[in-house]
């Protein structure tokens, strides 16, 4: 009965430290997105500690501030985790060898083995080997985490080097109307068609970083009023905009941007099991109303920009561009607690009824 005991606890260790590096390496190894229990449970833990100071805030700057730790702490936390469960794992199965001693001896063998130590180590052949292969273990994943970080700030520095440069071209908080009406004014409405392949590039790279490495999607801006989330929602307004209401020569590289965007937020949107019509139908409703979309084609139009002349057919060819992204940007833009911006964040956190009686 005593080997049978044994045997069964040496299973739970060993399983416990299997799962544990298969968490590690769907985090950080795996160039997919991987959707891992442990490293959910890990953040969502952190969220509920970063709730408690987030009840008792009372302005968008002070939310800011207390979010900006949330992603970084998280990603840290992970680390610690992984090591706890590992040696957890590893005393059960020092244990059921039955060569250390009682349970407690284990945890000190367990521990000294993995942060190599070496004040306990054991003498037989057995926990020898479980010792070695433990320390090399707990070696990998500090290592992972390391390694790891470099990669992560890479394409973290490449996102905010356009959301940096779009407030140049679309003003802060980002505003497709803005960016229209400056192109218009500085550029001419005719160098739009070199902004759509780069945005396109860009939303092909948050998609494979921030589905593989999705600590990302909530890692904050340097600048307060900057968020990746209302970049993106500026965008793909204007070329949504631009493809159905402004009279300027047909560009299929509008038409590849906005597939492009709602493609990527939707892969990010997947990862953390947001619903969302992957089918939407033109006439679907959208959270941006008639009468605002009209207020928009007044400003375009008191800038002498040109529009086209129906505007019924225009905010129909709008809302059938808009309704392929409008619910996974707005859903972002909430579990992302991105700053104010036009047409994204503003209506992120209304109820979903008001937001289908919008239209």
């Amino acid at each position: 009965m005593d080997i049978v005991l044994r045997i069964i606890v040496f299973i739970i260790g060993l399983t416990i430290v299997v799962r544990t590096i298969f968490s590690a390496v769907q985090t950080f190894v795996v160039p997919r997105s991987a959707r891992d229990k442990l490293t959910t449970l890990v953040f969502r833990f952190a969220r509920r500690i970063f709730d408690i100071p987030l009840r008792k805030t009372n302005t968008y700057e002070q939310r800011d501030r207390i979010m900006a730790y949330f992603a970084p702490i998280g990603l840290l936390m992970l680390p610690p985790v992984w090591l706890v469960l590992v040696a957890l794992g590893y005393a059960l199965m020092y244990w059921a060898v039955g060569n250390v001693g009682p349970f407690e001896q284990a945890i000190k063998v367990s521990g000294s083995s993995l942060l190599t130590l070496g004040y306990a180590a054991p003498s037989d052949l057995p926990d020898t080997a479980l010792m070695f292969s433990e320390a090399a273990i707990g070696l990998i994943l500090v290592a992972l985490l390391i390694s790891y970080l470099p990669t992560m700030y890479g394409a973290f520095q490449r996102r905010e080097s356009a959301v940096t440069m779009l407030e140049v071209r679309a003003g802060s908080p980002p505003s497709a109307i803005e960016m229209i009406l400056r192109y218009n004014r500085i550029h001419g409405l005719d160098r739009l068609s070199t902004v759509w392949p780069l945005w396109e590039a860009w939303f092909a790279d948050i998609e494979e970083s921030h589905t593989s490495l999705v600590a990302l999607v909530f890692f904050r801006s340097p600048q307060p009023d900057h968020s990746w989330v209302t970049a993106a929602g500026a965008i793909l307004d204007a070329a949504a905009l631009t493809r159905s209401t402004l009279d300027v020569p047909t560009d299929p590289q509008a038409d590849l941007c906005i597939r492009a965007g709602f493609i990527a937020l939707r892969r990010i949107a997947d990862y953390f099991r947001i619903a969302y019509n992957s089918s939407p139908r033109p006439g679907d409703p959208i959270s941006i109303s008639r009468e605002e979309f009209d207020l928009a084609c007044d400003q375009l139009a008191a800038a002498n920009v040109p529009l086209k002349p129906d505007r019924d057919q225009a905010w129909r060819d709008f809302a059938g561009w808009r309704v392929n992204y409008d619910t996974v940007l707005l859903a972002l833009a909430a579990i992302t607690m991105a700053p104010y911006a036009p047409w994204s964040s503003d209506r992120s956190l209304l109820p979903a009824r008001r937001r289908a009686k919008l239209k």
